[in-house]
């Protein structure tokens, strides 16, 4: 009996051993219902080649990303260029960035779409032209009827407040050719008249200017005062896993956005040389536009839940969403305190 009643203990013991084994991805406990901290040491940035994301091209410059995040264990910092929002929002959603500077509009699609993630900060608000082939006269909204205009794909701040405003002024927008392009398609499409207008953030309406193929008409500030524009959007898991991080990222991003205001010459000299644009173009842009760099979110939250019930009426979403489903305004709050 004593040996059996040892055997059995030692049986009993081996099994409660074997039971709390886990593997590294599920240290919390043997069903995996919790998973350790990720550690990250690559952090990876998706941005746009506009000026309404200079901020995050001056961080780099400067060396601010990876001085900055040194501290939290961030070794390398990758940038990664996409053309428009939803096809960065198409990364996010695969899981190929962390956080991204991108129109406050394209993440309400792939939020409705399952996609983790909240605005933490704001990066500019307006910013964007409408610009007609020389030729063409502007008088109204409707006098658009019957042209071709060239825009962000749908889903962006561009579609979306260029529609908002051709509805509010009782245009029919069946009546207009929208084409979704790219800023370089774009440009390409009304340079070579293929193309009756675009629609688009700058520095692309400069360029038009410039080059004497266009002439802006209306500005997105004249069509929506003061609507939100890019914003900076990050990963649920890198606000659940690393929030002292994501402070610091946002930290970075206002000392960024507040050197791009108060030194804009060099700031169009970083762009300049990041993107290869023109530095001339880029200069005028910065003095031409209607927008303007911030990074609080609580300036952008009206405009970007009216952008989700657009969203809603044009049949991109399914359901509404809210403030809460879109915004965490806390990390920045700890970060201005």
């Amino acid at each position: 009996m004593k040996n059996f009643a040892f055997f059995a203990i030692l049986a009993a013991v081996v099994i409660m051993s074997l039971g709390c084994i886990s593997t590294p991805e599920n240290k919390g406990n043997a069903t995996g219902e919790e998973k350790a901290p990720v550690n990250i040491t690559t952090l990876r940035i998706g941005y746009q080649p506009s000026t309404h994301q200079v901020a995050e091209m001056v961080a780099s410059a400067k060396g601010w990303w990876a001085e900055d995040l040194k501290p939290f264990g961030i070794v390398k910092v990758e940038e990664k260029e996409f053309q428009s929002g939803p096809p960065e929002m198409q990364a996010m959603l695969a899981g190929a960035l962390d956080i991204a500077y991108v129109g406050t509009a394209p993440p309400i699609t792939a939020i409705s779409q399952g996609l983790d993630a909240k605005i933490v900060a704001a990066v500019n608000i307006n910013g964007s032209d409408l610009v007609l082939k020389p030729d063409l006269a502007y008088s109204e909204p409707k006098s658009l009827e019957g042209l071709s205009i060239g825009t962000f794909p749908p889903g962006s701040i561009q579609d979306i407040v260029m529609k908002k405003w051709l509805g509010d002024n009782g245009v029919d927008i069946s009546k207009i050719k929208i084409h979704a392009l790219g800023p370089g398609e774009a440009v390409t499409a009304i340079e070579a008249g293929k193309v009756d207008g675009v629609f688009l953030p700058h520095p692309s309406p400069a360029k038009i200017e410039l080059d004497g193929k266009g002439k802006t008409v209306v500005q997105s500030g004249e069509m929506w005062p003061n609507h939100a524009c890019c914003s900076l959007l990050v990963s649920g898991e890198l606000l659940k896993e690393q929030p002292a991080l994501v402070e610091q990222i946002i930290k970075t991003h206002i000392k960024a956005t507040e050197y791009a205001n108060a030194n804009p010459e060099e700031t169009a000299k970083i762009y300049s040389e990041k993107t290869k644009q023109n530095l001339t173009v880029v200069e005028n842009s910065m003095k031409e536009w209607d927008g303007k760099w911030v990074s609080d979110p609580s300036i952008q939250i009206p405009s970007t839940v009216e952008y989700a019930k657009i969203d809603k009426e044009l049949g991109y979403i399914n359901s509404t969403l809210t403030k809460e489903d879109l915004f965490d305004t806390s990390f920045f709050e700890k970060a201005k305190a």
